[in-house]
């Protein structure tokens, strides 16, 4: 099985609670293959390796997190492929958990490699993605082995493909996307994707930056990227189709500890756009209230610095009091509701990044190639 366990680790050498939801959401799927008696290898990632063994990047942690959330033992093969692989496997019992050391470590893993496919294939009868969230990498793990085994999708694949697909395909109207971030760069296409089918699309984070500088208004010194000028005048910003805060939170660099709020027009030249305003949340939130449904990522400000995460707080708030079906992704907004303790008044949070945002431009993702669902 392939999951995505791709989660901070704290200085202690520990996952937290408020950074396990890939584990978490992922445990449905492994609790239904152990009571169908299923012995369970799974592989899974850990930051950035670059094919080297380096305990930095080791899943002990993560490992024993599994275990507190599926409340039974999950055994870590020091390795991925070997003799000690082999002799834990063939002392597993039905039912069983065990995690094979971060696939990373191989090289390998990342050169779609065919040798390496069949090594990994040759451990197990089925093949299970559940690492949405990886879904998009052409990797050996998440596509390749799929050429060597009968693959087929986790619960939580099938809740992504479900939801996501259902605001592309099938959205309830008026549908409302809310964007945030840092670069539009990022999500250009997205928006373009949805300009399409979306009553309103709201822009925030630092990506609206680069819409407002084309509508002639003035950022100061905000981060902008001069390359999409062309892409972004293409938009039709005049119909209200696309929406751009009015007033922001403003400081002179990122670590500010206060802000000060002001309408976008008297920004000082010195000065950063770090957050949406008050007006904003207000307009936002007159839009959001006609919303049948509401696709939501990326935040609105600088949410790592808590002078600046205010907006996006707003928004969560105002979202989780929403009748609207409303459907999240972005790892950063995801922690924050999560840390408001909200997750619960969402219809459906989504585990993946890049991920999610390929599969709203329309890709087809390496990781769904050849699977079956239920």
């Amino acid at each position: 099985m392939r999951a995505d366990f791709n989660v901070p680790i704290t200085k202690n050498g520990k996952v937290g609670q408020s950074e396990d939801f890939r584990i978490v959401r992922t445990a449905p799927t492994i609790q239904y293959l152990i009571k169908k008696g299923a012995k369970i290898i799974i592989m899974a990632h850990l930051g950035r390796p670059e094919g080297k063994v380096n305990l930095k990047y080791s899943l002990k942690p993560v490992a024993k997190r599994l275990s507190q959330i599926i409340k039974q033992p999950v055994k870590l093969s020091p390795e991925i492929i070997g003799v000690k692989t082999d002799k834990l496997i063939s002392q597993m019992k039905n039912g069983e958990v065990l995690l094979l050391e971060n696939i990373r470590f191989d090289k390998r893993e990342e050169q779609a490699n065919n040798n390496f496919a069949r090594e990994l294939a040759s451990l197990g009868d089925l093949y299970v993605n559940d690492g949405f969230a990886v879904s998009h990498r052409d990797q050996v793990s998440v596509s390749v082995i799929q050429d060597f085994l009968p693959s087929y999708a986790g619960l939580l694949l099938e809740d992504e493909i479900k939801y996501l697909g259902g605001v592309l395909k099938n959205p309830k109207k008026p549908l409302v996307v809310i964007i945030g971030g840092a670069k539009i760069s990022t999500k250009i296409r997205v928006i373009k994707n949805f300009a399409k089918v979306a009553k309103r699309i709201l822009l925030g984070g630092a990506l609206a930056n680069t819409v407002l500088k084309v509508m002639g208004v003035s950022v100061g010194k905000s981060p902008i990227e001069p390359e999409m000028f062309g892409e972004v005048k293409k938009f039709k910003l005049t119909d209200n189709n696309i929406v751009v805060p009015v007033d922001g939170v403003m400081a002179n660099n990122f670590n500010a500890k206060k802000g000060r709020m002001d309408a976008l027009a008297d920004i000082k030249p010195e000065e950063l756009i770090l957050d949406i305003g008050p007006d904003t949340v207000k307009l936002y939130e007159n839009i959001l209230k006609s919303a049948k449904m509401v696709m939501w990522n990326g935040p609105m400000g600088l949410i790592e610095n808590p002078v600046f995460a205010r907006g996006t707080r707003s928004l969560i708030r105002i979202l989780a009091g929403s009748k609207a079906q409303t459907i999240v992704g972005g790892g950063e907004t995801v922690q924050m509701i999560r840390k408001m303790k909200l997750e619960n008044k969402f219809s459906f949070i989504s585990t993946g990044g890049g991920a999610m945002l390929e599969f709203l431009e329309g890709k087809k993702l390496p990781g769904l190639k050849k699977l079956v669902s239920r």
